[in-house]
C-alpha cells in the first residue's frame, strides 16, 4: 500500500510539473509566464531526482535559474520610471488607429464605453517600452481636471504598474496644467486604488503631485 501511494504522489508530481510547465507557455503576461514557468521547473527537479535523471534535473535547475534572474529584473522594473515613456500622437495617427484595431476587442471588454476612436478635443498617448507598445490613454480635460477616456493596457504588460507612471509620476498631465484626474466609472476591475486614487462615488480620483513629477522627469535625465 504505501509503495501503491508513493507511486501516485510521484506520477502527480511528474504530470502536475509538466501540465504547468504547458500551461504557462500559453501565458500572454511575461511575468505570470516566468513564475508558473519557474513553479513548474522546481516541481520537475524534484520527480527528476527521486527517479535519478540527473540531465533533466540539470536542465530545469538551467531553466530555473534563468526564471529567477529574469523575474528579479521584471520586479525592479514595474516601479522603475525609466521603463516606460509616454509619448503624444495625434488624434488621426495611423499608428494609434493600428493598436486601437488590433486591441479593440480586448479594449471592449474593460472599458465597453469607448468608442474605439478619440474625439474632439480629446488627447491621445502611446505608451510604450523600448520599441514596445505597452498600452494607449485617451483624456478629455475639463477645467484643471484630466478625465480618463481610455486606459489600456497590453496583455503582456499588465503585470507592471504602467499606470503607477503615466498618472503619477509623468509630467503628462502636470505639464497641461492639469491638478487632479478622474476615472471613467465604467471601467472593468479597476486597479486605480492601488496607486494612489481614492473612490469618490462610482469613480476614482488622483489630486496631482507636481513635485513628484518633477522629480521623476530629473532622475531620468540623468
Amino acid at each position: 500500500m504505501d509503495t501503491l501511494l508513493a507511486d501516485y504522489w510521484l506520477d502527480a508530481l511528474g504530470w502536475g510539473g509538466s501540465a504547468l510547465l504547458v500551461f504557462s507557455l500559453l501565458q500572454q503576461r511575461v511575468l505570470r509566464f516566468r513564475t508558473l514557468n519557474l513553479v513548474a521547473g522546481l516541481l520537475l527537479i524534484v520527480f527528476n531526482a527521486i527517479l535519478g535523471v540527473w540531465p533533466m534535473v540539470a536542465l530545469n535547475a538551467v531553466t530555473s535559474t534563468i526564471n529567477v534572474l529574469f523575474i528579479l529584473r521584471l520586479r525592479r522594473q514595474r516601479h522603475d520610471a525609466a521603463t516606460f515613456e509616454v509619448i503624444e500622437v495625434g488624434l488621426d495617427d495611423q499608428y494609434l488607429r493600428h493598436v486601437l484595431d488590433t486591441h479593440g476587442e480586448d479594449m471592449r471588454k474593460h472599458q465597453p464605453a469607448f468608442p474605439g476612436r478619440p474625439g474632439p478635443g480629446q488627447e491621445a498617448f502611446v505608451v510604450v517600452k523600448g520599441d514596445e507598445t505597452v498600452g494607449v490613454v485617451v483624456i478629455e480635460g475639463e477645467g484643471d481636471t484630466a478625465h480618463i477616456c481610455l486606459d489600456y493596457v497590453t496583455p503582456k504588460y499588465r503585470d507592471f504598474t504602467p499606470g503607477e507612471f503615466v498618472w503619477r509620476r509623468s509630467d503628462l498631465l502636470c505639464g497641461r496644467g492639469y491638478k487632479r484626474v478622474m476615472t471613467s466609472p465604467t471601467i472593468v476591475a479597476p486597479y486605480y486604488d492601488r496607486i494612489g486614487f481614492r473612490p469618490s462615488g462610482e469613480v476614482f480620483v488622483l489630486e496631482l503631485d507636481q513635485d513628484e513629477a518633477a522629480a521623476t522627469q530629473r532622475s531620468r535625465a540623468v
